[in-house]
């Protein structure tokens, strides 16, 4: 799309509304959107929006929304001013592009901010299992000591295989740090290359055949209608009944009461998840009551680091759109 200057002359006083409650506060956002306009006007709502759509929020000429923020073609229709919808993540899939491009608004994520992150989450959920750590945390004080506590013995992690599904940024760092650790790798990525699976050391392989010879296996797929239930109870009737299944992509790429089912039937022995498919869950969910499945808020792409990185690559997106500049995290 072309891009002009929406704030010429003396008019520097967009409103620029953050649609979010899970940070609790906003300074480098401010910092940012104050330096470039002075006297913009910056508002908060949080996950329940609607009213404030109405009140004031259609009169945004921004916005800045949190990952897990629904904005479907009814609302962005709404939306007479807006100029960028800025997404705090590294996905876009609540937000109706399409709607937002007939309305000729800008869409913009932060591809590629947490890959050490997510990655470390990924090796420290083998390490968890591989390590029995869940088992030997409850029988502690429960009287056996040393070899006798022992629950099983896995073997060493340079002898186990790891099947990454997706072979993007976070899946090359995983593959990269997991073949430090003297794990074999297999990878299913259409899109990977002769040329790429050398210079990573990893091979190339079906998704059965990857799910057949895992001991770990974990997902860094893009959700899209290619990908939402991608693993089903089909899939973990290939596994070993020993593997583990970890998600730090998105909940629904997994068919979750087929999960739960393969757990409880002993199908698969487990698995770690960052992410699932009621996000962010009202507390009720089955998800969270099943041994072997061990659920984390969708934190595996926090640190320092990559959340000041985060907050700043989206305020500046917003700030870089609206002087009518381009932006290489712009979603078309």
């Amino acid at each position: 799309m072309e891009y002009t200057n929406f704030f010429g002359g003396d008019d520097l006083r967009p409103l620029i509304w953050i649609i979010d409650e899970e940070w609790s506060e906003y300074q480098t956002e401010e910092m940012i959107l104050k330096d470039a306009f002075p006297d913009c006007e910056i508002r908060h709502s949080g996950n329940n929006y609607q009213e404030d759509l109405e009140s004031f929020g259609k009169h945004a000429d921004a916005i800045l929304c949190q990952v897990y923020i629904n904005l479907p073609g009814e609302t962005i229709r709404q939306l007479t001013n807006c100029k960028i919808i800025a997404i705090y993540g590294g996905g876009y899939d609540r937000v109706d592009i399409e709607a937002a491009k007939a309305q000729n608004i800008a869409v913009t994520f932060v591809p590629g901010y947490c890959v050490e992150d997510v990655s470390d989450y990924a090796i420290s959920a083998i390490y968890f299992f591989n390590k029995n750590l869940a088992f030997y945390f409850s029988a502690a004080n429960k009287g056996p000591w040393g070899a006798q506590a022992a629950h099983q013995l896995n073997h060493r992690i340079q002898e186990s295989t790891l099947f990454i599904i997706g072979f993007g940024r976070i899946g090359k760092t995983v593959a990269q740090k997991a073949k430090l650790m003297r794990m074999n790798v297999l990878v299913y990525d259409p899109n990977l290359g002769e040329e790429e699976e050398q210079g990573y050391g990893v091979k190339k392989v079906s998704l059965d055949e990857g799910l057949s010879a895992a001991d770990f296996v974990t997902i860094h797929v893009k959700y899209d209608e290619h990908t939402e239930s991608l693993i089903s109870m089909k899939e973990f009737q290939k596994m070993k009944e020993t593997a583990y299944v970890i998600n730090t992509s998105r909940g629904n790429v997994i068919k979750e009461e087929d999960l739960i089912e393969a757990v409880q039937k002993k199908v698969i022995a487990g698995a770690m998840l960052d992410v699932i498919s009621n996000e962010p869950p009202e507390g009720h969910e089955e998800i969270f009551t099943i041994p072997g499945i061990f659920v984390t808020p969708h934190v595996s792409y926090l640190s320092a680091e990559s959340l000041l990185t985060l907050k700043q690559r989206a305020s500046s997106n917003v700030v870089k759109l609206l002087q009518g500049k381009n932006s290489e995290d712009t979603v078309y």
